[in-house]
């Protein structure tokens, strides 16, 4: 049970004045990570921001998110943009509370414990030895569309390792899913104040997307017929098995569709941003490049990864690591209070929006030195590491800690491993690269690089 507390007792956060509100509902249009950190630079650790009919409760200390997201977690619900986001997703896994998101999370977590993950590291390496291939492929040619081809890989990955299936014969996903988080963020900044059936070009474009996925999903379903049962381990038997134990048939069919298309965006959007993000700052930097390819060789040879590598790929791991510092895959956590709290001696009331950023908390200068920089031998298991645990929590924490974490390691190591010993990808010259606050962290626009022997 959440732990009352008075909300009478704390101090209010600092933040900006009310009539600042017009320049914060813009900017959290327009750039909400520039709003995001111009709040904690100018106002510390914990922030209060009127914005609209909302009051949003910022807080960037380590202590602040431990509290917020493990301590007292039943206190809090997802909140602003996942609330929203619930019109286009459902009542899946990211977006759904209670005795529901308990019934989810029971029913797909045995399909990720670490057995089950390693004995699928062969179809990892396979996925992304064909990665490769394709980009070995366009050496010497024109630029690549990277974040479409490590869409491709990831939803590979997510299709033969949790659903038991091909999902190449549904390459539309990707673009669907575009659509999906387009729709979830301008939720989020109208607070769904817009009719869906409003025809919006933006509405317009979701409403083909979610009947897209809709037809993938009843196709994946369809293609496993009976064959399912509760012994089963892949997540699209143990989904069927459970949802079609409903007392109501047509409640069990949303929640298949929900948990599904969560599954679907959830399963390949992060590991496909933190690959882009890695191989962006990889070509940034010449000398990590270097390492990466000596340790792939070393490793490696030239023979493919197996589950007992991703012990050894320590340096790759590494890079990983900081990559997912810098330009975390989730970057903002949020919650709702659902009673009065106080959290660092600060004021939240009941119904306030909580806000808890990676993005923000992953640089913060008490805690990380020069943190702007990238830098993998922060997480060099060697060195000593006095970091307070909640400083770096690229897949949340908490109950909510990402289920999915060790698959996205391994993926996201073994990917980095196999491109960084036989290739080289640089980004097109005079491109900007730019983040792009969505669900996930992505580059906007897409990122673009040529292929180059290593």
């Amino acid at each position: 049970m959440p732990r009352p507390r008075s909300a009478g007792t704390g101090r209010v956060p600092p933040g900006p004045p009310r009539r600042a509100m017009p320049g914060v509902l813009a900017r959290l249009v327009r750039d909400r990570l520039a709003l995001m950190t111009a709040a904690v630079s100018e106002y510390g650790d914990a922030v209060r921001v009127a914005a609209g009919p909302r009051t949003m409760y910022i807080f960037n200390h380590p202590d602040h998110a431990k509290h917020v997201l493990a301590d007292n977690a039943a206190n809090y619900h997802k909140g602003l943009g996942l609330q929203q986001a619930r019109r286009a997703l459902g009542d899946g896994l990211l977006t759904s509370e209670g005795e529901l998101w308990r019934k989810q999370r029971r029913t797909i977590q045995p399909a990720f414990q670490s057995a089950r993950i390693a004995a699928q590291a062969g179809a990892v390496a396979e996925e992304a030895a064909a990665l490769v291939d394709r980009l070995r492929a366009r050496r010497g040619g024109g630029p690549v569309d990277v974040t479409g081809e490590l869409t491709g890989l990831t939803l590979g990955v997510l299709g033969r390792t949790l659903l038991d299936t091909d999902l190449g014969a549904h390459a539309s996903v990707g673009h669907a899913f575009e659509a999906v988080q387009d729709q979830a963020m301008f939720e989020m900044v109208t607070l769904s104040s817009v009719p869906t059936w409003v025809p919006l070009p933006k509405q317009l474009r979701f409403r083909r997307a979610r009947d897209e996925l809709r037809r993938v999903v009843d196709a994946l379903v369809a293609g496993r017929g009976d064959g399912w049962s509760a012994e089963a381990d892949d997540v699209l038997a143990r989904l069927v098995a459970s949802t079609r134990a409903e007392p109501d048939p047509a409640v069990g069919a949303r929640r298949l569709h929900d948990e599904l298309v969560t599954l679907l965006l959830a399963g390949h959007e992060t590991t496909a941003s933190t690959l882009g993000w890695a191989l962006y700052l990889v070509d940034r930097h010449p000398r990590v490049a270097r390492r990466l390819r000596e340790e792939a060789r070393d490793v490696l040879g030239d023979r493919p990864p197996v589950h007992e590598d991703l012990h050894r790929l320590t340096y790759t791991a590494m890079v990983v690591q900081e990559a997912m510092r810098l330009y975390p895959p989730v970057w903002i956590l949020t919650r709702q209070a659902l009673r009065d709290d106080e959290v660092g001696g600060y004021r939240v009331p009941a119904g306030s929006d909580v806000l808890v950023s990676p993005y923000t908390l992953h640089r913060h200068r008490d805690y990380w030195d020069d943190p702007e920089r990238f830098d993998p031998d922060r997480f060099d298991p060697a060195r000593p590491n006095d970091r307070p645990r909640y400083a770096y929590i690229p897949f949340g924490a908490g109950p909510r800690f990402c289920v999915g974490n060790n698959l996205g390691m391994l993926e996201a190591v073994f990917v980095l491993a196999l491109i960084a010993r036989d290739l080289r990808l640089r980004a097109v010259p005079g491109r900007p690269v730019v983040p792009e606050p969505m669900l996930s962290l992505r580059v906007r626009g897409g990122l673009r690089m040529t292929v180059h022997d290593a």
